[in-house]
């Protein structure tokens, strides 16, 4: 009699169970990850941004006529003055739904993860 060699359905349940588990776990873990590298390259962006508004205002005595550069999944918006400005990086695409919303960076250094201009406590894991 020839014994043929196979996988039980149990053995082959067990087997996607543990696939199943495992990929529950790493799959929110790589997202989260992505999220932050991108969330990187807008703070990366923004600082930039700032060294050229810097540079510009050194030259020209004013920090308006700075264009800003997006990224693929933040929007940079520049709101600016003679001698203020205010650096907005809005996630945009698959970045939308990231918890630390819009990025903000002032001319006096101030780094916000939204609008709110007094959060300097609410930047842990933002920037």
């Amino acid at each position: 009699m020839n014994k043929q060699k196979a996988f039980t359905l149990i053995e082959l349940m067990i087997t996607v169970a543990i696939v199943g588990i495992l990929a529950s776990i790493a799959i929110p873990s790589y997202q989260d990850s992505v999220m932050k590298s991108r969330r990187a390259d807008a703070k990366g962006a923004l600082l930039s941004l700032a060294n050229t508004m810097e540079r510009n205002f050194t030259t020209t005595n004013s920090y308006v006529g700075v264009t800003p550069t997006n990224t693929d999944y933040y929007t940079i918006t520049i709101t600016a003055t003679a001698s203020s400005y205010t650096l907005s990086a809005a996630p945009v695409g698959a970045q939308a739904n990231n918890s630390c919303g819009t990025l903000t960076l002032t001319q006096t250094g101030v780094k916000c993860p939204s609008d709110n201009l007094t959060c300097a406590s609410h930047t842990a894991g933002c920037w």
